[in-house]
């Protein structure tokens, strides 16, 4: 599978939502004033500022450059860093995460580095894809890409784990999981599938021509539009999601 990469305008254009039901979940933090937060995979910081104008302390990190740079040019402290490699030790809070960990193989090495991060008794909360997310979206897409003759065997790779599991891995790295729950939440589409596809499935479609790119997505649109396309026209997603808050140990 190709690399995601991310364009910032186009990710307001097709994913204001991701930050918009990401606020419920930023408001799981209560009351952040004076509170030092590391907002990990802060993307282009719409977020992050809204903690910020709580009277947060937050510091955001992205492996994106350009969207980093986009939250810089909001005036917040924001740096590129690697998930998988985070830096810190006993420094803050609370770490918090929205539609980021699905997109990580390794949450061993997220974990760990989030455990070290915290001071004793620091919160992590947060929401990511969970077992089941885009199931429709992703079959129906891998069916677009088979269907120009390409190979789709590793095609996606998200991580997006069950409940049961999640929790299992949280306490490994101890963390006590104060609670965590799968959501199922059908998800309207600003620009139907086809701009979800041109966001999010870089990624799978990587390595494509435009016209077989154009044909794959014809195709799963085609698919999908029985089930996911309402009879006005609206597009939304199968989304899965998995919330939880926990604590270090």
């Amino acid at each position: 599978m190709g690399t995601q990469t991310w364009d910032p305008e186009q990710y307001r254009k097709n994913a204001g939502f991701v930050a918009f039901y990401g606020a419920t979940v930023s408001d799981l933090l209560g009351e952040v004033t004076g509170r030092r937060i590391l907002d990990l995979g802060c993307g282009d910081g719409v977020l992050t500022a809204s903690l910020v104008e709580k009277g947060a302390s937050v510091l955001g990190v992205d492996s994106s450059a350009e969207m980093i740079d986009d939250a810089v040019k909001r005036g917040l402290d924001a740096k590129v860093m690697d998930a998988t490699s985070l830096s810190f030790s006993n420094e803050f809070d609370a770490v918090f995460t929205n539609a980021v960990l699905h997109w990580i193989k390794d949450h061993d090495a997220v974990l760990a580095g989030v455990h070290r991060a915290l001071k004793p008794h620091g919160r992590f909360i947060g929401e990511f894809g969970g077992h089941g997310n885009i199931a429709a979206v992703r079959t129906a897409l891998l069916a677009g890409i088979a269907s120009q003759g390409i190979d789709i065997k590793n095609r996606y790779e998200h991580n997006f784990p069950t409940e049961a599991s999640f929790r299992s891995r949280l306490e490994k790295h101890g963390f006590t999981v104060d609670s965590i729950e799968i959501i199922h939440r059908q998800t309207p589409l600003p620009e139907g599938v086809r701009g979800w596809y041109v966001t999010f499935a870089k990624g799978p479609l990587a390595g494509l021509t435009p016209e077989q790119t154009e044909s794959a997505i014809a195709h799963a649109e085609d698919l999908l539009r029985p089930s996911l396309c309402d009879d006005s026209g609206v597009w939304s997603a199968d989304y899965v999601r998995l919330r939880f808050v926990a604590h270090r140990s």
